[in-house]
């Protein structure tokens, strides 16, 4: 029985040079032999994918081989029957947000420390790899009134965290500080904490004491802290952490019609989500068998009409629908705004949204990671716009530069080659986001 949560995706392309290495390192694992070699093939090919968490846990399977004994062969061995299961499923989103992956990564990052030396194994930091991270703000806020709500706040977390007071009563309180410092600004930071909380609490994450879930509500005490000293420009680290948790659930599972309001702070930021295929678990495991179904038929029906880009075999009738969404997107992204237009930004900005959830869905990693930031970048834009703060819009040369360089992209893979990698245009496009914003810190108003 599969581990994972996550609906799988029967039109995703596949990493066939990554699956086969995968099995051949498991076949090397059981018969006693090294799997390094076959791993870092694998990572090497979903590095060509654009498949950049998955490549981070091949990466952590190949560094954790040679010291793998008889304490760690069974989590070894789980870990790679695991990540062949989701590499298989072909779901971008699970393979970034999976806990169960997740959890692998952490035990082995642990064990690697344990001989090479101490290395970060944060959620985030596997989740949110290779996406840039808007700047989020923080309001002015009079400071008897932040002292109040900050010893307000440490002492329902320390109520919580030690079990004084009733775990219902207490995420209450914390969730209404939180909802008492967020601002209107839609990149408040405490408006982005106080979703990250409804999320947890959604979940039942908060309310079991989950070590993210806790260790979110100590970095509100610290971030409260932070603002308390004059810090107007949340802590990239936070914003960070409350993404990646905030983004979790709704990736893995898909959003409801009542998650709207999520899904809108989601896309802010430059993350997308899928609708649900389903109401009810009955009918997502029916679901998911038809998908898994369709799949092995489609592996033997399609296999002379897929089209191979590169590392990647893609469905044919996959890949012909995305090239009439990218046609439309390009047609869009082309009508470049010549003055402080708000809707026309906002219009590229969802443009290059229904582009990136395209590239995802059909496997194509380099073009997603470049639309969703690409989004993300002119979602900025008409906020800077709409406040009148320029300095607050990332470079329009890295804009336009990252929107050439997604043209050239599409036009390989409309002419059956596979993409060039995005890494120069997203890194440029990157630190022009993550520089689009003001200045550090100012006096806090009394």
């Amino acid at each position: 029985m599969s581990n994972f949560d996550a609906l799988p995706n029967p039109r995703g392309a596949a990493v066939r040079p990554a699956e086969s290495a995968l099995d051949e390192a498991r076949r090397a694992f059981d018969s006693g032999a090294a799997t390094g070699v076959p791993l870092r093939r694998a990572a090497e090919a979903l590095a060509h994918a654009g498949w950049l968490p998955a490549q981070r846990f091949a990466d952590t399977l190949a560094l954790a081989s040679p010291f793998v004994d008889g304490a760690l062969a069974e989590r070894f061995r789980a870990a790679l029957a695991d990540f062949h299961a989701s590499l298989v499923r072909r779901n971008l989103r699970e393979l970034a947000c999976s806990t169960v992956l997740f959890e692998h990564y952490q035990y082995l990052r642990a064990r690697i420390a344990m001989h090479a030396g101490p290395s970060d194994a944060a959620y985030e930091d596997v989740a949110l790899v290779g996406k840039p991270i808007a700047p989020a703000v923080m309001r002015s806020v009079a400071a008897p009134q932040l002292a109040r709500l900050r010893a307000c706040y440490e002492s329902a977390l320390l109520g919580w965290l030690r079990e004084r007071e009733s775990v219902s009563s207490a995420l209450d309180d914390l969730d209404g500080y939180i909802e008492q410092l967020a601002g209107s600004d839609p990149y408040d930071v405490w408006r982005l904490a106080a979703g990250c909380a409804r999320a947890l609490r959604a979940t039942g994450r908060a309310t079991t004491g989950e070590a993210d879930a806790k260790r979110f509500y100590a970095r509100c005490n610290l971030l409260l802290g932070e603002q308390a000293h004059g810090l107007t420009l949340a802590p990239k680290s936070f914003v960070r952490l409350a993404l990646a948790l905030l983004w979790r659930d709704y990736a893995l599972y898909g959003a409801a019609a009542e998650d709207a309001d999520q899904v809108a702070l989601l896309n802010d930021y430059g993350l997308t989500v899928d609708w649900h295929v389903a109401g009810t678990i009955a009918s997502e495991a029916l679901w998911e068998t038809e998908a898994a179904r369709e799949a092995e038929q489609a592996d033997g029906r399609d296999a002379a009409r897929s089209r191979e880009l590169g590392v990647l075999s893609i469905n044919a009738r996959a890949y012909e629908d995305f090239l009439q969404t990218a046609d439309t997107a390009m047609a869009a992204l082309a009508n470049r705004p010549v003055s402080a237009d708000v809707s026309a930004a906002l219009r590229l900005s969802e443009a290059a949204s229904r582009l990136g959830s395209a590239g995802c869905a059909v496997g194509l990693g380099h073009v997603a990671a470049l639309a969703d930031a690409l989004a993300l970048a002119w979602r900025l834009t008409a906020h800077a716009w709409q406040a009148a703060a320029p300095e607050r819009q990332p470079d329009p040369k890295a804009a336009d530069a990252a929107g050439q360089a997604l043209r050239g992209m599409l036009l390989r893979v409309a002419a059956g080659v596979a993409p060039s990698e995005s890494a120069g245009a997203l890194e440029a496009l990157t630190r022009a986001i993550e520089h689009s914003a003001p200045a550090r810190s100012r006096p806090i108003a009394s």
